[in-house]
């Protein structure tokens, strides 16, 4: 095509589109984007100190290899009108072809090119939460090789049949506003195969484990926060009265489970706790993904307080599963979706849906549409069975390749991933303190989960006054004392 021609087709394609739908849709997919650091702030200040900075750079890393993924080809399998089986696409926009100024698949009101541009951003969130399950204990290389496959086998082929015209879910009628199915159901339950995989990481790891800077647990929440306003306002594709109501939903599911979250500790813990306001607003959040551009408000004040309470109840599940979901990916995230997913079954409004000028759907049971209830759950079954079997044979595929072993050696679990993995340290605390076990003892006896703590238990352990001791040794030939207190490992972890 010559310069003239690509100009012409300049001038033909913009004007049939609103410059503000266009603005607002390049906004919200730059907000999406600061989701990106949002979830690796959050990871980091989850995690041990020594393995926080691992967990940012896998995050930054995984963001650019779905980048390249989505524009090689995860776009065109996600998205391509010209696929017919319903459950992926072919590779008719392979390399972005064919995605200029056409009509966007998934709304009338934008260009396929902007279009492509604020799904990659979705695209980019879901690997980035699923690779929270390698915390701690995961390998960064085989991490970058398995989100490269993830994407094109498990998240392409959910997004496909939710959102592309010509996907089954689509077409027999299944609502997902903003991404319950490919984003939080695919995230969350494969973060939980992919952990189950890896395996636990080893019992001591496990003893007293907490958040090691809840700053940046909360700074990575607001983060996220706002940038889920233009995930799910963005998701009306224009700036209508849907994209308004889809951030006021969000808000109010957000805030009700926050609140609700922190109840429930402080039944069990006696304080209000900033990770658990945390978690809840994340899980709040996350039942407003699907949920948001369909229901009315009051209905998002249900799906809130609903999803704070039955997340913060799913955090238990791992320790009954014996899976060491260390950042609760399936609780929050899976969970999440499924509750938003399904009370759209209910709450569902067709009203609510046509405020865009564009959509029609016939709402669900408070819309007199019962059906919808059970198309939703079979979705649910469908994207989580998938998603977990799909991933845990990715995962096992990878994990047997030589030089791809998914996990770190207990040595560099010790160490920390840091150090073994990344070589630099978010906080430089290992030049005072190389060997993460020196001074500590464990203490036989019982030990008790604390009640309410989703993360692991005390122990008491034993520290050796080496200096004190070695100086009265000098002094004296009785043997050195031990000092019995309780130890907080996180403090030197």
């Amino acid at each position: 095509m010559d310069n003239l021609a690509k100009t012409q087709l300049g001038r033909r394609a913009d004007p049939q589109y609103d410059r503000g739908d266009l603005a607002f849709i390049m906004v919200a997919g730059a907000m999406v984007l600061l989701m990106v650091p949002g979830l690796a702030f959050l990871y980091s200040g989850l995690a041990r100190r020594k393995s926080a900075l691992s967990l940012i750079w896998v995050v930054a890393a995984g963001n650019a290899v779905t980048i390249f993924q989505w524009y090689f080809w995860g776009y065109s399998l996600a998205f391509s009108s010209s696929a017919t089986n319903g459950y992926i696409g072919n590779l008719r926009n392979f390399g972005l072809m064919k995605a200029l100024g056409n009509e966007s698949p998934g709304s009338p009101l934008i260009p396929e090119l902007l279009y492509s541009f604020f799904q990659m951003e979705f695209a980019c969130v879901t690997m980035c939460i699923l690779l929270g399950g390698i915390a701690e204990r995961g390998r960064v290389l085989p991490a970058m090789v398995f989100t490269f496959i993830w994407m094109t086998v498990v998240y392409c082929p959910l997004a496909c049949w939710a959102w592309n015209v010509n996907g089954w879910a689509f077409k027999w009628g299944v609502l997902d506003f903003a991404g319950g199915g490919p984003v939080e159901i695919g995230s969350g339950v494969s973060g939980l195969a992919f952990a189950w995989v890896l395996g636990r990481r080893q019992e001591k790891e496990l003893i007293n484990f907490r958040p090691h800077n809840v700053s940046l647990v909360s700074l990575g929440t607001f983060i996220l926060w706002f940038g889920w306003l233009g995930f799910n306002g963005g998701s009306a594709f224009g700036a209508n009265l849907r994209a308004i109501m889809a951030i006021w939903n969000t808000m109010l599911a957000a805030a009700f489970a926050g609140i609700v979250w922190c109840l429930l500790d402080y039944r069990y813990e006696r304080h209000w706790s900033m990770v658990g306001f945390c978690s809840g607003t994340i899980a709040g959040l996350v039942a407003a993904t699907p949920s948001s551009g369909f229901v009315h408000p009051w209905a998002s004040v249900i799906i809130g307080i609903l999803s704070g309470a039955l997340c913060n109840f799913a955090t238990k599940v791992k320790f009954l599963l014996r899976i060491d979901d260390a950042l609760d990916l399936f609780a929050e995230h899976a969970v999440g979706g499924m509750i938003g997913l399904f009370l759209i079954g209910f709450f569902g409004d067709a009203d609510i849906i046509a405020l865009d000028g564009v959509s029609t759907a016939p709402g669900g049971f408070m819309d007199h549409n019962w059906k919808q209830l059970y198309m939703q759950f079979t979705y649910i079954v469908a994207a989580s069975a998938y998603s977990f079997v799909v991933t845990a044979l990715i995962a096992k595929g990878i994990d047997m390749i030589p030089g791809l072993h998914l996990r770190g050696t207990p040595e560099s679990e010790r160490l920390g991933m840091d150090d073994v993995e990344i070589g630099e340290f978010a906080t430089d605390y290992i030049e005072l303190r190389r060997d993460f076990t020196d001074g500590f003892a464990p203490v036989q006896g019982d030990h008790h989960f604390a009640a309410g703590d989703r993360h692991g238990h005390l122990e008491t352990g034993l520290r050796v006054n080496s200096h004190d001791n070695s100086a009265q040794s000098k002094d004296s030939n009785e043997p050195s004392t031990i000092e019995e207190k309780p130890v907080n490992k996180v403090a030197d972890a």
